[in-house]
């Protein structure tokens, strides 16, 4: 960031990572220890650990301009904020909230000095505890037509699946939204084979961890919460069968076109 910042405050953007604590990174877990104020989701929040001198100011989901320009408040005031969200900030998630804010605010605003720390992204995650299902082109789509309409979504499974991607979905499901992946795959379904390979991971990294795999036509939907990552594989997405009842690894080969 080029220019004189305002003063010493600062928002530190900060990616939890999926839940374990072997998956926050050091640099994540420095910022979380020099911020004065913790800004988030309670969830995500109640994720940090309480220290001395760390004011916690949570709030519930929906309102992620309102943090970004409470964190912008903070700042401009002295404050070290960390704005934390759970996996990597940058994906669905605050550092956009921030820079919105950011964009709409007054000039003081892009004085203040913002730095994003990556974390492990649940699509990441996911994908680890599977096998490698990102081994070749992906692409991922929110669910949620809380910021965007259904036809918007609808136009970019179309397309990711006319295209063959690899799909990962964040937001599947919630209390408001119940019938958004039933209406996803009903979608994909039309478009692709029913033998393609599809996973479901719940709450990956956590005790109430959950993995399901099986194919487009036979997977539940009604599995999936706003805690799974669900992944759709490409016409190249693959299982890898393993011996005495273990779960079948989930790859996609780097190569496109070739046999199976």
């Amino acid at each position: 960031m080029t220019g004189q910042h305002l003063n010493d405050g600062r928002i530190l953007v900060v990616g939890l990572g999926p839940g374990p604590a072997q998956w926050l990174t050091p640099e994540a877990s420095d910022a979380l220890s020099i911020a004065t104020d913790l800004i988030g989701y309670g969830p995500y929040v109640d994720r940090v650990p309480e220290r001395e001198g760390l004011q916690r100011h949570a709030s519930d989901n929906r309102v992620e301009i309102d943090r970004a320009r409470h964190a912008l408040e903070l700042a401009k005031a002295g404050r070290v904020v960390a704005v934390v969200s759970g996996g990597d900030p940058g994906v669905f998630a605050m550092a956009a909230a921030v820079f919105e804010a950011v964009e709409h605010g007054d000039e003081l605003d892009r004085t203040v000095r913002i730095d994003v720390m990556p974390g492990v992204s649940a699509m990441q995650a996911a994908a680890a505890r599977l096998g490698a299902p990102l081994g070749h082109d992906f692409c991922a789509i929110s669910l949620s037509d809380n910021l965007k309409p259904w036809e918007v979504i609808e136009r970019r499974l179309t397309a990711a699946a006319q295209g063959d991607f690899v799909i990962a979905f964040y937001n599947p499901a919630s209390r408001a939204r119940p019938d958004a992946i039933h209406r996803a795959f009903a979608l994909l379904r039309s478009l692709k084979d029913g033998a393609t390979p599809v996973a479901l991971a719940r709450a990956v990294g956590r005790p109430d961890e959950r993995l399901i795999v099986g194919d487009l036509a036979e997977v539940d939907p009604s599995l999936c919460d706003m805690s799974t990552l669900v992944l759709i594989g490409s016409s190249e997405t693959r299982f890898i069968e393993r011996p005495n009842g273990l779960a079948p690894w989930v790859y996609t080969p780097r190569h496109y076109g070739g046999g199976r």
